[in-house]
């Protein structure tokens, strides 16, 4: 039983993860830190969480009680946490801000996307968790990276829920601005670009084409869904074989012949991924939920490889029947 500590514990993801790990057999929370909500039950701020713990949000930091250290923090306050304070060095530590997403000269953390790094994930100390854009276009693309098939300009759209936005309200958050409505923001500049690209020189080397990424605003809570495209001449059979044998020993990433909708992946830690070719036109549909596989179902997937678990432990999770 691993011994677990969570900073930044009233965010969507912090949600998400606390309940993972409550039902997780080989994990036990040790404490949750807010400051702004010291003192308050959990299930205060976790509404969904009532009758499952009995936790109560802390001020303090007992880091010599912990195996693993959670971070959920707004970006940039790990980076402050980790200069301010001195976490012992048989602590873990799993990263969920883009802090320490980009390497850099002293910074050891691993890239914690599975299906690029499980290796280098399961000797790791500490983990850099991928952002939610970032999982759900590598994920479609990593195949192609691998056989060095990414030689044209990517063009993608994907639209993800408003939990993706965190929960402080903002003008695009609220419901009646959110509903019904659809907009663009940061395109061709989103943050995520930046380890999007790291991750695919990872596998090519030369990749060095534009990202043409246009992020939407969606009028639905969580999720995102990813379309992708690029000219490749490869015929549609090679490329699903090329895709199926990348994720044939991945435990969450399935291609699906059949054109997937989102609700497919809403709950769940999976990833669906469908192609189509029109005439020299890769289509490329990539889809998870943004709270889970592109936050804290995959910190959880994590935590499991740096600990020896079984991947999947805690993370048999189901969507909606309808």
């Amino acid at each position: 039983m691993i011994k677990i500590g969570i900073v930044g514990g009233a965010g969507y993801t912090a949600g998400e993860l606390i309940r993972l790990l409550l039902n997780h057999p080989d994990a036990e929370i040790t404490f949750i830190n807010s400051s702004s909500n010291a003192g308050n039950k959990i299930t205060d701020v976790h509404n969904g969480l009532y009758g499952e713990t009995d936790l109560v949000f802390t001020n303090e930091l007992p880091l010599d009680a912990i195996d693993l250290l959670f971070f959920c923090t707004a970006h940039g306050d790990t980076k402050k946490f980790m200069d301010s304070h001195t976490v012992p060095e048989s602590v873990k530590i799993i990263d969920l801000s883009t802090d320490y997403r980009i390497a850099s000269e002293g910074n050891d953390f691993v890239y914690g996307l599975p299906e690029l790094n499980r290796r280098q994930i399961c000797c790791a100390q500490h983990v850099a968790n991928p952002g939610c854009f970032a999982t759900c276009i590598e994920l479609g693309v990593l195949p192609l990276a691998k056989q060095l098939m990414l030689n044209n300009e990517l063009h993608v759209n994907a639209i993800t829920g408003s939990t993706g936005s965190g929960v402080k309200p903002s003008a695009t958050s609220h419901f009646s601005w959110r509903n019904d409505n659809i907009s663009i923001y940061k395109p061709f500049t989103h943050q995520h670009l930046a380890e999007i690209t790291q991750s695919l020189k990872q596998l090519q080397n030369s990749f060095d084409v534009n990202i043409n990424f246009i992020p939407v605003r969606g009028n639905f809570s969580r999720g995102i869904f990813a379309s992708i495209y690029l000219d490749s001449k490869i015929e549609l059979n090679e490329i699903k074989r090329i895709y199926e044998e990348y994720y044939n020993d991945h435990s969450f990433t399935y291609i699906t012949d059949k054109n997937p909708d989102l609700k497919q992946v809403v709950n769940t830690n999976k990833c669906l991924l469908h192609l189509e070719k029109y005439g020299d036109k890769l289509l490329i549909i990539s889809m998870i939920d943004n709270l889970l596989k592109g936050a804290s179902g995959q910190a959880v997937h994590n935590m499991n490889l740096m600990f020896g678990f079984e991947e999947t432990v805690g993370l048999h999770l189901k969507p909606s029947a309808f």
